[in-house]
């Protein structure tokens, strides 16, 4: 009986992983309380329920001999039961940090790294002593603005957050994210962002895929493109602090790990466990994509070989917002033979919304990302 495999969530992480899944031989079973939820289509069973439902746990439990997670923020109790169970890669206390902002930020920081200057903001005298600028009292130091308030937990794609641009606003700030546990975070001088996507086997392996170099609109990511054209120095650095994080968490699985460049100097700025947006290019452009490897790391077997198949490429998100004058024109990507559609299967396009992204591998990156930026234009007009 061929082995299955269940991963909580069925978004199009979820899908990707199904679909990798599926093509070395596994069959799935997808947990999301979504009856339309994306990777429910392709996984053999999908179970719609919520993720903490005891019975739908179970019901994985039986059908399934190792479980992962699409993101970050499954009920880390879910992860701790099927454990009992099953095999669960990346482990739940791995899980905890990544989906909560202070313990990240606190992990980082206890195994050496750069995170951007911040304050934790969970009670009211925590409101007063950063609203009366406490230097003396506080990690800012100064206490400067303008400042971004994040929740602790369950902020994504720009969600949950809010600009402080005066101390004095800071409680009503806190009052728009319903006075939720937040960091309060220096707002740094960026000069660029890039990704490292980093796989662990079990047996301590680790495989490296290309930095990428990211920018982010409204809090989105809108373009990545491989190899990021930063510092080799800083790109290095990237990928020690990365190999740092998985070894420490004792890692399995694909890890995604952003930074910040700021004056030359390098700042963790999130984890995810899971396979990454940005590291979407690598469908169209590895040897192995970062879903394969998450297959791989789930069931024990060696990695793959992460290197590029070409020189450079451009990977471009498409959000609900091109879909206001109608269906995008796929048909104009059929004579590229360097351009890749991947659309998602949501049924409603919203604005910010993923509904698919583009891929366009080229000779150089500057080549591949004004190609990818022009298809996309073209296809969502």
């Amino acid at each position: 009986m061929t082995a299955m495999l269940g991963v909580l969530g069925g978004g199009q992480l979820g899908n990707y992983f199904v679909l990798a899944a599926k093509s070395m031989g596994y069959q799935t079973a997808v947990l999301d309380p979504d009856p339309h939820a994306p990777a429910g289509v392709n996984a053999d069973i999908h179970i719609v329920a919520p993720f903490d439902d005891l019975d739908a746990l179970n019901q994985l439990v039986s059908l399934c001999s190792a479980v992962t997670v699409e993101f970050e923020n499954p009920p880390v109790t879910a992860l701790e039961h099927l454990a009992q169970h099953v095999i669960v890669r990346p482990s739940a206390s791995a899980v905890a940090i990544a989906q909560h902002r202070r313990a990240e930020k606190q992990f980082c920081q206890s195994i050496g790294l750069s995170v951007a200057p911040y304050e934790v903001l969970e009670t009211q005298d925590d409101a007063a002593r950063i609203t009366s600028n406490g230097v003396a009292q506080t990690h800012l130091d100064p206490l400067s603005t303008p400042l971004i308030m994040k929740t602790s937990r369950n902020g994504y794609d720009g969600k949950g957050q809010q600009i402080v641009q005066q101390l004095s606003d800071t409680m009503e700030h806190w009052n728009l994210l319903g006075n939720v546990p937040c960091i309060v975070e220096q707002k740094i001088a960026l000069d660029a962002e890039f990704s490292v996507i980093i796989s662990r086997g079990e047996d301590g392996e680790i495989a490296l895929f290309n930095p990428t170099q990211n920018v982010h609109v409204g809090g989105i990511l809108d373009i990545s493109t491989a190899p990021a054209q930063l510092d080799v120095q800083l790109l290095e650095e990237g990928q020690l602090a990365a190999t740092n994080i998985a070894e420490k968490l004792d890692y399995i699985g694909v890890l995604a790990v952003e930074f910040f460049v700021s004056r030359n100097k390098l700042f963790v700025n999130e984890l995810a466990p899971r396979p990454h947006n940005s590291g979407h290019w690598t469908l169209d452009a590895a040897r192995t994509s970062q879903f394969e490897q998450q297959v791989r790391a789930l069931v024990g077997k060696p990695l793959g070989d992460p290197s590029m198949t070409c020189s450079a490429v451009a990977m471009v998100n498409l959000l609900g917002d091109r879909w206001t004058h109608g269906e995008p024109r796929y048909e104009l990507a059929d004579s590229q033979t360097s351009a890749h559609v991947h659309l998602y299967g949501k049924k409603t396009a919203r604005p910010g919304r993923k509904m698919g992204h583009l891929t366009f591998t080229g000779d150089t990156v500057d080549a591949a990302a004004n190609d990818a930026v022009s298809l996309r234009t073209a296809i969502t007009r």
